[in-house]
């Protein structure tokens, strides 16, 4: 880990760090000029109500590791400082848009993440902790947010989870104890917010963004080729090629089915579906761990959708292959068993899903799940084995032997179930 102290003037100042340097996101990797002792220091006069506050020094460092996250600018910042009650010293978060030009600032730039995040850990999350507080149940579903700003900058500070025992899982795959915990929390939040949607409705106005709804994010080369990658690779493997003809259908669609299954509550809700207030990003990056115990992490793309997309989520972008496979019905149930549990707590007259239901409406949004499969799964496989840049071409990992088996077994598992029926 590198720091640096006394921030300097100019608006970047690249370090020195050439062997540690490809471990963090570049933007990551250089001081902003506004980030300074002053900027912090009117943080935390604010956050410890104490106008004498001095800060006494200043660190710096890349918050996150390579990968982790795509839509921000992250920086740990460990403060030193003294109050008239003496020195203490504090570590924060501190997450903002990109600055530099590139990929990621044309993604966000005219995005709506920070106000669907300020209003998620301002407005929406204060309200569902309370409600748990009513039923005595301790959960906490997030990390307290202790500044947010829109202006002159998008800005957010949080307390820092690591110095608490929380880890982000990066050279593992997460463990039954560890998912079983993320699902019992996740179930909890889409019951509450199941509730909340049909008592106050307005609660959620502005939290109509996905992951779909990104600037330019369904022309990115990584979309767009993943389906004829994924095709040609049906075609080369004797035992998928049966299945070749159904994504053939697909050509021209997929992406937009998939985009118009995140907006379904927004643009044409169904009769029969439940709809929740969803992550919209539930992979292994956005969960922390502490003795199988998780916190979520970065809500910018929260958005209210079908109750099944959270999980499908979840399952290609969190679970490992078994728990994709042979323990996938076992984690539903559990799941299901959750959700039902707090909607009887909490007094909801609306019932959850039964696990037939379930399996139908996973049915009705299976472009969600194709989507997932065919171009979200192969990333997840591929990066935890260091093995690719997710934004540049990645025809190889389609001949990855692990994606190959999981492709053979999902897709036979759909084709019992009817996803192909019509395509």
């Amino acid at each position: 880990m590198f720091e640096f102290s006394n921030i300097p003037r100019c608006k970047y100042k690249r370090l020195s760090l050439t062997i540690m340097s490809s471990q963090f996101n570049p933007d990551e990797l250089e001081a902003l000029e506004w980030l300074n002792t002053e900027y912090f220091t009117q943080i935390l006069i604010k956050y410890e109500n104490a106008p004498e506050l001095i800060i006494n020094n200043l660190k710096l460092s890349p918050a996150s590791a390579q990968g982790d996250h795509y839509a921000s600018v992250m920086f740990r910042a460990f403060v030193e400082y003294t109050t008239s009650n003496g020195s203490c010293s504090k570590s924060l978060i501190l997450k903002t848009m990109p600055e530099q030009g590139g990929r990621k600032k044309e993604m966000v730039d005219d995005s709506h993440i920070f106000h669907t995040e300020i209003a998620m850990y301002t407005e929406v999350l204060p309200k569902f902790e309370a409600i748990l507080r009513s039923v005595g149940d301790i959960t906490s579903l997030n990390v307290p947010c202790i500044y947010h700003s829109l202006e002159p900058r998008q800005v957010m500070v949080f307390d820092d989870l690591v110095p608490q025992g929380y880890q982000v899982i990066r050279d593992r795959s997460a463990n039954i104890e560890e998912i079983n915990a993320a699902l019992e929390k996740l179930a909890k939040w889409h019951a509450i917010s199941q509730k909340m949607i049909t008592e106050e409705p307005q609660l959620f106005d502005n939290l109509r963004y996905n992951l779909s709804t990104l600037p330019n994010f369904l022309n990115q080369s990584f979309l767009t080729s993943a389906l004829p990658n994924f095709i040609y690779m049906l075609n080369e493997v004797e035992s998928l090629q049966k299945y070749k003809k159904h994504f053939e259908a697909m050509r021209g669609h997929l992406i937009q089915r998939w985009a118009d299954s995140l907006g379904e509550y927004r643009k044409n809700p169904q009769k029969n579906a439940y709809y929740v207030l969803c992550h919209g990003d539930f992979h292994i990056r956005n969960l922390m761990f502490k003795n199988n115990s998780c916190m979520f992490i970065d809500f910018q793309l929260s958005h209210v959708g079908p109750l099944v997309n959270d999980f499908l989520y979840a399952m290609y972008m969190f679970f490992g292959p078994d728990e994709r496979g042979k323990l996938r019905d076992e984690l539903i149930s559990h799941y299901l068993k959750t959700f039902a549990d707090t909607l009887q707590k909490i007094g909801s007259v609306k019932k959850g899903p039964s696990f037939q239901e379930f399996l139908s409406q996973l049915i009705d949004n299976k472009y969600n799940e194709l989507m997932l499969l065919t171009t979200f799964l192969p990333i997840q496989i591929a990066s935890r084995k260091n093995a690719i840049d997710p934004f540049r071409r990645r025809t190889s990992m389609y001949k990855d032997k692990d994606y190959q088996d999981e492709v053979e077994f999902h897709l036979e598992r759909m084709q019992k179930m009817g996803y192909f029926n019509g395509d």
